[in-house]
């Protein structure tokens, strides 16, 4: 009986806060799982043999089109860029933020028009709020999340 492969994991990495990168070299390492750090600007990383970084040309969304182009049923994809989300989803791929949510079928969507939603209205000249600041409470989740996810997909 042939073997699946390991899945992938993509990381959009323009956007990801650093400690969650750090807890996803580590968790790479440990589990002996491929990963990339796609991002439109050199990344400092450790020389691994799990951890590769993928630069791309600078420019409105090279990072999402990179991982999109790259990524195949399976594959985790650490993002909390919606759309990217949305469309790696639609190709098989799960999606999980760095804030450790789940982004599925079942919730993208309304996610994705909630934030169109948003744009609609600073556009219009109200002023919103931001995200929330990357808390420990954050990395915990998100360490938690992506090792449960490890367990059940990467196994070594």
């Amino acid at each position: 009986m042939p073997t699946t492969p390991k899945p992938t994991l993509w990381i959009d990495a323009d956007a990801c806060p650093r400690v969650a990168r750090d807890i996803i070299i580590r968790a790479a390492e440990r589990t002996h799982t491929r990963t990339w750090m796609v991002a439109n600007h050199a990344l400092p990383l450790p020389p691994s043999p799990w951890v590769k970084s993928r630069t791309v040309a600078h420019g409105f969304d090279a990072a999402d089109n990179a991982i999109v182009d790259a990524v195949t049923s399976g594959d985790l994809v650490i993002t909390s860029d919606l759309p990217l989300a949305q469309e790696v989803i639609e190709r098989g791929a799960m999606v999980m933020t760095t804030r450790g949510e789940n982004l599925t079928l079942d919730n993208i969507r309304s996610r994705v028009q909630m934030r169109d939603f948003m744009e609609t209205l600073r556009a219009s000249g109200e002023h919103t709020q931001g995200p929330n600041a990357y808390t420990d409470g954050d990395r915990r989740t998100f360490a938690n999340a992506l090792d449960r996810w490890l367990q059940r997909h990467a196994r070594v």
